[in-house]
């Protein structure tokens, strides 16, 4: 059996509590995903995979289901501490040809550093297998546009969700591109 999924979505949350496993509890209710069974995987976004909205990913989840998904994971107990969790996608401009996606787990990262290193990640990731290099030390709009302008990748995009720690408790945020099968 090959199993190759035909569909991503991308979904996010945040959760508290005092104990860190319900913290991370509550963040997949916020995303949710919290009734089902997550499966990590790695970055390969699979030839012709189409990105759909959460509305309707969400939709077609079942109690108990299995999925597979990329998950960004970060979570702090430090009252003050920022944590951030990104999924970034680069889609390839030929649907026959496979995408990448990537996750950061930040500590002391905002929603936006947090966003731009997924993204940047991401399209980096699937540059190089098009032989496309940029040089790193470029901000990510710089790089993002050398990457666009190749006429290889036609999009990039990323979910992030970012907080910080609150006393006493623990906080921890996910970002998830979840797969679905037809």
């Amino acid at each position: 059996m090959k199993l190759v999924p035909t569909k991503v979505f991308l979904t996010k949350g945040v959760g508290h509590h005092r104990y860190q496993l319900k913290s991370f509890e509550e963040a997949l209710r916020k995303a949710g995903v919290a009734r089902q069974n997550l499966v990590q995987v790695s970055s390969i976004l699979p030839p012709k995979c189409r990105v759909i909205s959460r509305e309707k990913g969400l939709r077609d989840l079942l109690p108990g289901q299995i999925c597979y998904c990329v998950l960004a994971k970060a979570a702090t107990n430090e009252h003050g501490r920022l944590v951030a969790s990104s999924v970034g996608i680069a889609v390839p401009k030929d649907k026959n040809k496979w995408g990448y996606l990537s996750e950061v787990h930040g500590h002391g990262m905002n929603q936006r550093e947090a966003s731009d290193m997924a993204e940047d990640l991401a399209a980096e990731m699937l540059g190089t297998t098009f032989g496309v290099e940029v040089d790193p030390n470029k901000a990510w709009s710089e790089k993002e546009e050398v990457y666009k302008s190749s006429g290889l990748i036609i999009r990039t995009s990323n979910i992030t969700q970012a907080a910080r720690g609150q006393k006493d408790l623990w906080t921890t945020t996910v970002a998830i591109a979840m797969f679905q099968f037809s």
